[in-house]
């Protein structure tokens, strides 16, 4: 990112957005990250107090939302509080920002599941149903870019990344994304004996992209690319076992003590982004990769350091 940039950013509290962050103020940049309480973005004049300045980029990470199964629960809150969001920033964007590029976070679950995850079929088919509202506001805030774009010729990016991980998660009492309640749950089993069950039977695939590591590649791509969709992974798949395992070993763990609930809810089967354009955009995209080893490490430490896996809780006959 060049210097003296002036940048905005919604979502700045979020993992990915104190990571953004964290980023950015290594980079001489001016960057105003206004809380929820400074800016309520479902308010429509809520950002008119940054209308005087001119900003470069804006980061749009501000989503409401949370992981598991929390998108089954609350779809029509998730129309009505994302459509206010994202239909805010776009009107703000196009009236008095139309000089910044717009960067926006889409999701895997836009992908309509047995479709190739590739870029062209971001808007094709339908999403899951368990994630199609979510889904949905993703597109639409998509099709909302385009449009401008289109219009009055603004310019945007849309980057859909894997699963982000890394240290410095929620730990605040919200759902947790997968990777995160994995390491969760080991943790409680080595520390208080605690039974470590995992939903669905373990063979479900995802990827994991380091949080650092999509920062280094957003970055890039906001100055080189635009008016695109563009997935952010590295093609290194792996089932749920797998992370186990790898969590198992890090953590000292038997993973024979695992048990899997077939029965519960787990979401898409596989979230196998392509990343074919990605590599023709950024050809040597792998020397941005933290290997599963390192960032798992990281990930536990910081659960070992903040204690985010809970306290012990005694069984309820002994309370």
């Amino acid at each position: 990112m060049v210097t003296g940039m002036k940048i905005f950013v919604t979502g700045g509290g979020g993992f990915l957005g104190k990571s953004l962050l964290g980023a950015l103020e290594t980079n001489e940049t001016t960057v105003h990250a206004p809380s929820s309480a400074d800016c309520d973005l479902t308010q429509q004049e809520s950002l008119s107090q940054f209308t005087d300045i001119k900003y470069d980029y804006i980061y749009h990470l501000a989503a409401w939302t949370q992981a598991g199964d929390f998108c089954l629960h609350h779809p029509g809150e998730q129309w009505l509080i994302n459509q206010r969001i994202n239909t805010n920033v776009l009107s703000w964007w196009h009236q008095h920002q139309p000089q910044a590029k717009l960067i926006s976070i889409g999701t895997s679950c836009s992908y309509a599941e047995g479709d190739g995850l590739r870029e062209e079929n971001y808007m094709r088919g339908e999403p899951i149903s368990s994630l199609y509202t979510y889904a949905m506001t993703k597109r639409m805030l998509l099709a909302g870019k385009m449009a401008l774009q289109s219009q009055f010729g603004l310019r945007w990016l849309c980057l859909v990344p894997t699963t982000l991980y890394g240290g410095g998660y929620h730990n605040d009492g919200r759902q947790m994304h997968f990777i995160f309640d994995l390491v969760r749950k080991i943790l409680r089993g080595k520390h208080f004996g605690d039974n470590v069950q995992l939903w669905g039977d373990g063979y479900q695939t995802r990827e994991l992209i380091y949080v650092s590591d999509f920062i280094n590649i957003m970055l890039r791509l906001s100055k080189e690319v635009d008016n695109e969709v563009v997935n952010v992974g590295f093609g290194h798949n792996h089932t749920i076992r797998q992370f186990a395992g790898q969590i198992c070993d890090v953590v000292g763990y038997d993973a024979g003590k695992i048990e899997y609930d077939e029965t519960r809810y787990t979401g898409a089967r596989q979230k196998s982004l392509a990343n074919d354009k990605l590599l023709r955009l950024v050809p040597n995209a792998e020397d941005y990769h933290t290997g599963l080893q390192t960032g798992m490490e990281a990930v536990v430490q910081w659960f070992e350091e903040t204690r985010a896996y809970g306290e012990h809780q005694a069984p309820a006959s002994d309370r």
